[in-house]
């Protein structure tokens, strides 16, 4: 898979886990532990960065911005699991509102791996 293809999916699976979060935070429980989603290579996004993204790529500053935010994200979304599944609702829908830290790293990185996908794409032109 390219570059844009694996950012394009990254963006949507990241974007899943908002609903996910949301679902959490009703239930007060997840099929997702904690521990689990605060580790960033437990994702396809996260094993690519890792391992399976071209040698071309790896210590780009782009990548490293990408691979930084991306660790942030997983970090953040841990933080309102833990929340959800110990029933604390209020506190939870705080942990994602729009000023919240896990809004505010998920913009960042989705306009981190827009940009990216943007600057490699007209290398490729």
């Amino acid at each position: 898979m390219n570059l844009q293809d694996q950012i394009k999916t990254a963006i949507g699976s990241h974007g899943l886990w908002k609903a996910r979060l949301r679902a959490a935070i009703t239930s007060a429980s997840s099929e997702f532990s904690p521990a689990i989603v605060r580790k960033d290579d437990q994702c396809d996004f996260g094993q690519w960065l890792r391992s399976g993204s071209d040698p071309s790529l790896r210590g780009s500053r782009q990548m490293n911005r990408c691979a930084e935010l991306h660790r942030q994200f997983h970090e953040a979304a841990a933080k309102v699991l833990a929340l959800a599944v110990e029933g604390k609702k209020e506190a939870a829908q705080q942990a994602m509102s729009p000023a919240s830290e896990f809004a505010k790293v998920s913009a960042a990185l989705t306009t981190a791996m827009r940009e990216w996908s943007g600057s490699a794409s007209k290398q490729v032109a």
